[in-house]
């Protein structure tokens, strides 16, 4: 049998007799007359648990702060009652949209929440990491700060905020793609590109062909040696040049056809060029030029 442990308080004594108290695990108890004087024992610690010091790190409760949204997530969120009336689910209603109302209290506000209720969309479409969503944000909103959305597409510079984030994170999306996914055009999408790396000084560079290639060998169900000769392939393309003023996926594609070839791959220049979103001719160009740079390294 498990025995309770009994300790004698100190102190308070009982209201009826004015005996001595004792606790038995949760309960405090009379001495004298067995008066249970309380049952539950308060917990005089934190309601949060914060893993790591709690002296200096006192975090509350709740959904973390996020970049994500225009308000950083702390607006409050009414809900639907589903099993209320219908005079109390149209009050909720009521007072729903006033809420809404009172949240957004500006049309600089509402661009704002529908810029990035788009990103959240698109990053969710493209499966993009919250960090690069969260970097896409920020470049909106500087974008806004900046007052580059005059005259410009909202969509257009929610869509150019993804694309800039995703090559910050190395972790590229082609313009087509993301036009794709997106409510904007290429067109309202280079644009807004235009402004921003224009006005906002963006820190990018050119797109090494490298990046597209785990994404590309997943879609063509290539091996790993493949992939691995198509990283050479696309080092060696860069270091000789063959890059320039060519589209770095359509690279990607015709490194990853070369591999094919050489480890005695299925992969066709045709659906190279439909992962890469280019023509065939481009698949083949490259292919062609690095064939030939490969037999004068040999010859060498």
């Amino acid at each position: 049998m498990s025995q309770t442990s009994t300790t004698q308080v100190s102190g308070p004594v009982c209201p009826e007799c004015g005996g001595r108290l004792r606790v038995e695990g949760t309960e405090t108890v009379c001495s004298e007359c067995g008066l249970v004087v309380s049952e539950d024992r308060i917990d005089h610690g934190p309601e949060w648990r914060s893993f790591a010091d709690d002296t200096t790190d006192p975090k509350r409760t709740g959904a973390p702060r996020t970049r994500a949204r225009h308000d950083r997530g702390l607006s409050t969120e009414i809900g639907r009652a589903t099993r209320a009336t219908s005079r109390k689910r149209r009050r909720i209603a009521r007072m729903r949209t006033q809420h809404n109302r009172a949240r957004i209290g500006s049309k600089r506000d509402r661009n704002r929440v529908y810029a990035f209720t788009e990103i959240r969309r698109l990053s969710d479409v493209l499966g993009l990491p919250d960090p690069v969503r969260d970097r896409a944000c920020t470049l909106f909103e500087s974008a806004q700060d900046a007052d580059l959305l005059r005259g410009r597409s909202i969509e257009g510079f929610a869509s150019a905020s993804v694309y800039v984030a995703a090559r910050t994170a190395n972790v590229a999306r082609t313009v087509p793609e993301v036009c794709a996914a997106a409510k904007a055009t290429e067109d309202e999408h280079r644009a807004a590109f235009a402004a921003m790396n224009r006005e906002l000084g963006l820190p990018i560079g050119a797109v090494h062909p490298a990046e597209y290639l785990p994404r590309f060998a997943s879609k063509l169900d290539c091996s790993s040696w493949i992939e691995s000769r198509a990283r050479e392939l696309a080092e060696t393309a860069v270091d000789e040049g063959l890059v320039g003023g060519r589209n770095p996926s359509g690279v990607a594609a015709a490194c990853l056809y070369t591999a094919s070839r050489e480890g005695g791959g299925d992969v066709t220049q045709q659906q190279a060029a439909e992962v890469a979103d280019v023509t065939p001719v481009t698949v083949r160009k490259t292919y062609v030029d690095l064939r030939e740079r490969a037999s004068a390294i040999a010859e060498e």
